[in-house]
């Protein structure tokens, strides 16, 4: 009978014990050195990536054929991507061995389209290059002031509407008109080939430079919609996050063996209170055991929530890339209209010169002396500065210029515009707790989604509303994600946006409000959830609305959103005047 009695303590203290051990090495510390690594280099490939899409805007934007290439990031992609390779499998990460190579795929293929991208745009470079010189040597023909040649005449003015146009076709591309280029290259030939054969010889090679600039800009403008409709961010982005989730659900289960293991320690000490002096020194053991582990949760946790911050901030960045696009093109336009007023100024400055060399004279000779003026030659400066005059005139060259600097000024104003929305929009003191008039948010985003509402109505019922305490960079991320969502659900054709704010209960309540197609019944409470979005693959991460639901919670508001199928959506966001001091928001 003792013997079976000793069996059983003996059994059931091995079972405790087993116990024991099971919930410690569910407690033991998670090996993070590898994850940073693969942190790391994720992070590195983002920057890659998003360098990848500035080196396109850059080489698409600029005129300059001797402009400093941009490098070759591609045997950085392929160092990064095995290194990636080398860790993933000693990583227990389901999302990295299942991702890693369509990632792969998608960072190669991107890297080879960009750099064929950048061969073609340097291709169109140097044709618009050679287009602006020959015209320019071609326009360098002697004239005779007081013997005007309208054929002359008529070849500077087609010369001046050819550069114009040809800069204009590379900025545009296939939104210009390439038939009126080659239209106008015909006629400077005609116009030139009475001049010799060296205008003749220019005007063949201006034909044969545009045919060159056509060939390229169709190549270039195919790759810059291939690079374009290419998902290696948002592969990327969805890989971060997802990576993330993971270590997250690791350390929770850590925390959760560690509060299981704090239970089952005090169970035992109570259960076997007559051995406490025995155990008294292993039980101090395990409390430092324990403190020591809850001690690097704690520290791994900091860092998770260091991670989601930069989540926000990567998921801003990444609604700012898709605008970079339209930005660009809205500052391209005003800048191709101010470098041609600047042109045709310029062009006309010599004639005015002139008119004021013959004037100086004229003044000359009629205050010297009567007695040794020869008569003959002020009565043809007279005449000279009389058709000089007169041609000015005829020309309306100074109400043109005056036309010219006003254009030109208002162009410089709408770049000074955009530019200043988007550096509200993208400032870097995302988390800076400062006084913020939410109007003034909504009209910053607005401006810089502008491209994207150019057929839209824009409705904007502002009220007198109070400025509120928060992180107007975080606030502006939502707005425009807000506007950005709404654009995209309206139709073709009499789309409509309002915009409500005004004061409620406290705080202050934003409207955005949409006649689009709505969201279904079924899909309306999965909108807030991460990842879950209804977009094309590739073109949304599914982050936009979580995101804006997070920030939002964290400054103690709330976001609702009423939707019918058809008719449209409205977001309601509530913020109160100050965030409760729980939020923890930085100052």
């Amino acid at each position: 009978m003792n013997k079976l009695r000793y069996l059983l303590i003996a059994v059931v203290a091995l079972g405790l014990v087993a116990a024991l051990a099971f919930l410690y090495d569910k407690t033991q510390a998670i090996d993070l050195r590898d994850r940073n690594e693969i942190a790391s280099v994720l992070s590195a490939l983002r920057e890659i990536d998003g360098r990848w899409d500035i080196d396109v805007l850059r080489e698409r934007s600029e005129l300059d054929a001797n402009q400093m290439a941009a490098p070759n990031r591609t045997a950085a992609a392929k160092t990064a991507l095995a290194t990636l390779r080398t860790i993933v499998p000693r990583s227990d990460s389901a999302a990295l061995k299942d991702g890693l190579e369509g990632l792969s795929r998608a960072i190669m293929e991107k890297a080879d389209l960009v750099e064929k991208y950048k061969i073609e745009s340097g291709g169109a470079k140097i044709a618009l290059h050679t287009i602006l010189s020959a015209a320019g040597e071609i326009g360098a023909q002697p004239a005779d002031p007081r013997k005007p040649d309208p054929k002359l005449k008529e070849l500077q003015l087609l010369l001046t509407q050819l550069t114009f146009t040809a800069q204009q076709y590379y900025l545009l591309g296939k939104n210009a008109q390439p038939a009126s280029l080659s239209m106008i290259a015909g006629q400077v030939r005609e116009l030139a080939a009475p001049l010799g054969d060296e205008a003749r010889a220019k005007a063949e090679s201006l034909e044969g430079a545009i045919q060159e600039l056509f060939k390229h800009k169709a190549v270039e403008e195919d790759l810059f919609a291939k690079v374009s409709a290419l998902s290696s961010g948002p592969r990327l982005d969805n890989m971060s996050f997802s990576f993330n989730r993971e270590l997250e659900a690791a350390l929770q289960a850590k925390e959760l063996y560690r509060v299981y293991l704090l239970a089952y320690a005090a169970a035992l000490l109570i259960g076997v209170g007559y051995l406490g002096i025995r155990l008294k020194a292993a039980n101090e053991s395990l409390e430092r055991r324990v403190i020591e582990r809850t001690r690097e949760l704690s520290e791994a946790m900091r860092h998770l929530k260091e991670s989601e911050a930069q989540l926000i901030q990567s998921e801003k960045m990444s609604s700012l890339g898709q605008m970079v696009a339209g930005v660009a093109h809205e500052i391209n336009t005003p800048l191709a209209y101010v470098k041609n007023s600047l042109g045709t100024v310029n062009d006309r400055l010599p004639a005015i010169t002139a008119a004021i060399e013959t004037s100086e004279k004229l003044l000359a000779l009629l205050n010297e002396d009567e007695t040794k003026v020869d008569p003959k030659a002020l009565q043809q400066q007279f005449a000279l500065t009389t058709a000089l005059l007169t041609q000015l005139k005829q020309q309306h060259v100074l109400a043109e210029l005056t036309g010219l600097v006003k254009d030109g000024l208002y162009g410089i104003g709408e770049m000074a515009e955009i530019v200043g929305n988007l550096k509200d929009f993208s400032r870097l003191d995302r988390s800076k707790v400062t006084s913020f008039n939410l109007n003034d948010g909504l009209n910053s985003s607005l401006g810089l989604a502008r491209h994207m509402l150019k057929a839209v109505n824009v409705n904007r019922k502002f009220g007198e509303i109070a400025a509120i305490t928060c992180a107007p960079s975080q606030i502006n991320q939502v707005f425009l994600n807000l506007i950005t969502n709404a654009a995209q659900a309206l139709p073709e054709k009499g789309g409509e946006i309002t915009l409500t704010t005004r004061e409620d209960a406290g705080g202050v309540a934003v409207e955005v409000a949409d006649n689009g197609k709505g969201i279904p019944p079924e899909v309306l409470p999965k909108i807030f959830d991460p990842f879950f979005t209804t977009k094309e693959a590739g073109k949304g991460t599914g982050l936009g609305l979580s995101i804006s639901f997070k920030i939002v919670e964290q400054h103690g508001g709330r976001i609702t959103v009423a939707s019918e199928p058809g008719k449209g959506t409205r977001f309601t966001l509530w913020l109160p005047l100050k965030p409760p001091a729980e939020a923890g928001l930085e100052t």
